[in-house]
């Protein structure tokens, strides 16, 4: 009975996130959305309103309680070792062609829009301010080690590092991770309406994310994906999770932290992969494949990890 209820309330907190999503798949196979509709929300979303909403759970959180350098070292040199166990094992198993497509593929989790609608859904306002500290970390790191992948594997244009570098200076989110930090650390207020309306703004910002993800999945790219994505969404979806989480609780973490690591370590593969790799001359469907296969398999495997974890008393 113990084990019912447990399960029951991890559905109370995966479900509604991966609902979205799937109403977003049903909205656009209505045609209710179209590929307009989902490039402007997304950009809007990008843009502004996840920003808002990084800035918005930074400047009300508590520093000393969210910003824990063990936990965003340990994230990034997990994140480290999980990229070089990807790239090893496919110059063991995977074709050249797909090499670097398949590395990003695996590591490469969607940290600021699934990772943070779990994080608040579990832990509300200290998961998305630790998860939107988090996330800076995750921006820059993921980066810089696709392009590093992609240029190692692939023929097409190459990105020069100065470029990369400005984006990652200019990303919203890098922006609003260093605006509200010293609006945090210094305890500095905000008129109420402001706070008030930028509330109001960044409300769009998950169901409109989650929504536009959906939107982008093809159920006949998933048909059509060959061992490779497979291959790539059983070890981002299930083997590097495991992995990292284990490495998590050997490290001493536990509770809050150790619920949103795993949360961000067992996200689907980033949309942004497949732009990444289109760009670099990668092989953009087999991206598009690892995207949509990892994305339907996280509404299960997030669900029986966070249960798993909830029924040891871990989390």
């Amino acid at each position: 009975m113990i084990l019912f209820e447990t399960f029951l309330h991890t559905l109370e907190i995966t479900l509604p996130v991966f609902a979205m999503v799937f109403i977003g798949l049903g909205l656009r196979r209505l045609g209710w959305i179209d590929t307009a509709f989902i490039n402007t929300a997304s950009a809007l979303v990008f843009r502004a309103t996840l920003p808002t909403l990084v800035f918005l759970s930074i400047v009300r959180a508590d520093l000393s309680a969210t910003l824990n350098p063990g936990l965003l070292g340990f994230f990034a040199l997990a994140t480290l070792a999980g990229f070089v166990f990807c790239w090893l094992w496919a110059a063991w198993r995977v074709p050249y062609d797909h090499r670097g497509v398949f590395v990003q593929g695996a590591f490469r989790g969607n940290c600021s829009i699934v990772g943070l609608a779990l994080a608040e859904s579990l832990y509300g306002d200290f998961g998305l301010s630790a998860g939107g500290l988090l996330i800076g970390v995750v921006i820059v790191l993921y980066n810089a080690l696709s392009v590093i992948v992609l240029a190692s594997y692939q023929p097409g244009e190459k990105a020069g590092w100065w470029m990369i570098l400005k984006d990652i200076l200019r990303n919203p989110l890098i922006i609003s991770v260093f605006l509200a930090i010293p609006f945090a650390w210094g305890e500095i207020g905000l008129p109420g309406w402001v706070m008030t309306s930028a509330d109001y703004f960044a409300s769009l910002t998950l169901p409109l994310a989650l929504l536009c993800i959906g939107g982008t999945l093809s159920l006949g790219g998933v048909q059509a994906g060959r061992k490779t994505a497979l291959s790539a969404s059983m070890m981002k979806m299930v083997v590097l999770p495991a992995l990292c989480t284990a490495g998590a609780m050997l490290a001493g973490f536990e509770g809050r932290e150790l619920g949103l690591l795993f949360l961000f370590f067992a996200c689907p593969t980033a949309a942004a992969s497949f732009v990444m790799a289109k760009a670099l001359g990668g092989n953009a469907r087999l991206a598009a494949n690892i995207i949509a296969l990892t994305t339907l398999m996280a509404s299960i495997t997030v669900t029986l990890g966070v249960f798993a974890l909830r029924t040891a008393g871990l989390i």
